[in-house]
């Protein structure tokens, strides 16, 4: 059977009673059996999950069911799920069963949407190739001997190999859009404050943002339409209301796209990639939009900043796993002092421990305003700068990863080559603005490419209205 690219494909076909619930949630256990190597989900929820289908189908039978309805979607293994197991990828989480649903699962549910499983992730989301997951690494479904991306890899493969229809990562420097990139998707980071975060485990609060991974823009926008919005458990949350996107999705018309000179100039970047890039502006050009190269010196300070800024937050949000209240315990220490080091030593990857030391590094007396005070006025800087940006033009456009995706094992023992790969992306994580992947098809060796769309905050509805009216021809 053909792979579902649309909510509104299946809805369609449950409607003229081609397909119900329950066969469409076992085409979708059947995929995720015959592809075991992917290694895209931690856990299947086969049984809630297949309630759930029973009883949205007798919702669709009394025609009274949401909008989400004929949706199967999975999570990311940090999004809590009353009653489920959430580990975030880490031995130190290991067999922790959610007391309570995050905010987002709770909306996902009211509108009738199915649970799938929740999804294989680098270790507490720290990493750019999910190879850092205790429970080993996802690969991509275009080459198995290549990473998915990170640190939502196994949401982005599960779209991409046809595990489920739909899947919510979480977006810190771009750990959405990076593996959509990676592996064909639409990868949607949205607006810092958009979309709660009540009930997502925590890396650094002040950049995490749930996002959405679809094979349609019809989906992102729908999803973000019931996701976003006020919550009373998350005091970031905007309370601006929520336009409805998934009937703006018409032309924007005309707009002025600025690309980022430095970004297409780079050395890092793949000639490939580059190649798709501009032929994609090229039709934008062709199309009648504005497209012009603007110069932005601030590209070399973007991953310094970053990675001071998240591993500061980390080593604040990590500190509560000591042993004590809830995780991994070490059961043959002597004293409490014991306790915290033993555990937390076992209980840890070997990346995470990397970001604590940092975080606590720049945080330490005597370093604080060095690094830490310094990274926040960067941050300021850049802010600001992209807001000068955006009084010219609407739209800003750079490639999202230097490369497609690269070999399991290739760059995990340079940690500065793998954060280096995070400079196209980080910079609408530290400005706060809404972005997206767009695939672009592939290049010559099958593997996926993709660009990355920008927006003013709370503007998702034109980077969606303006990605829907644009259709990328596949790369040869």
């Amino acid at each position: 059977m053909k792979k579902y690219k649309s909510l509104t494909e299946v809805q369609s076909l449950i409607e003229s009673k081609q397909l119900n619930m329950p066969d469409l949630l076992a085409y979708y256990l059947d995929k995720i059996r015959e592809q075991p190597e992917l290694n895209a989900f931690n856990e299947v929820f086969v049984s809630s999950a297949t309630e759930q289908a029973l009883a949205v189908q007798e919702k669709i039978n009394a025609g009274k069911a949401g909008r989400l309805a004929g949706m199967v979607i999975g999570i990311k293994d940090n999004i809590l799920y009353k009653d489920h197991q959430t580990t975030a990828s880490s031995k130190m989480l290991d067999g922790f069963i959610a007391p309570y649903s995050s905010t987002v699962v709770s909306r996902l549910l009211a509108e009738d949407a199915v649970i799938i499983g929740r999804l294989n992730c680098d270790e507490f989301a720290m990493g750019g190739s999910n190879e850092t997951s205790f429970f080993g690494p996802v690969r991509n479904a275009a080459d198995n001997q290549r990473v998915a991306g990170g640190s939502s890899g196994g949401s982005a493969v599960a779209v991409q190999a046809d595990l489920c229809l739909a899947a919510l990562g979480t977006d810190t420097g771009g750990s959405v859009r990076q593996p959509a990139a990676f592996c064909g998707c639409f990868g949607l980071k949205p607006t810092y404050g958009r979309i709660s975060r009540y009930g997502v485990i925590a890396y650094a609060s002040s950049f995490d943002q749930v996002g959405t991974l679809t094979s349609s823009v019809s989906d992102a926008a729908l999803l973000m339409e019931i996701l976003a919005g006020a919550d009373a458990y998350d005091s970031t949350v905007s309370a601006k209301s929520v336009p409805v996107y998934s009937e703006e999705l018409n032309s924007p018309g005309k707009q002025r796209i600025a690309v980022l000179k430095e970004t297409m100039e780079s050395e890092a970047l793949d000639p490939e990639t580059k190649h798709a890039i501009l032929q994609a502006i090229a039709g934008f050009r062709a199309a009648g939009h504005q497209v012009d190269e603007v110069s932005f010196d601030l590209l070399d300070y973007l991953v310094p900043a970053y990675y001071v800024l998240t591993a500061a937050e980390a080593s604040s949000n990590l500190s509560r796993y000591d042993g004590v209240h809830y995780g991994y315990r070490n059961l043959q220490a002597e004293n409490l002092n014991s306790l915290y080091k033993k555990s937390r030593a076992e209980g840890f990857g070997t990346e995470v421990k990397r970001r604590i030391m940092l975080g606590t590094f720049v945080l330490s007396a005597g370093y604080y305003d060095a690094y830490y005070q310094k990274a926040q006025q960067v941050r300021r800087l850049i802010r600001e700068r992209v807001e000068a940006l955006f009084t010219n033009y609407d739209l800003i456009l750079t490639p999202v990863a230097p490369t497609p995706a690269f070999k399991i094992g290739e760059n995990m023992q340079d940690p500065l080559v793998m954060y280096m790969a995070d400079i196209f992306t980080v910079l609408p994580s530290l400005s706060g603005i809404p972005s997206i992947a767009v695939p672009l098809g592939n290049n010559q060796a099958g593997l996926p490419l993709s660009l990355q769309l920008s927006a003013k905050h709370f503007n998702e509805g034109l980077l969606l209205a303006f990605t829907a009216g644009f259709k990328a021809e596949a790369y040869t």
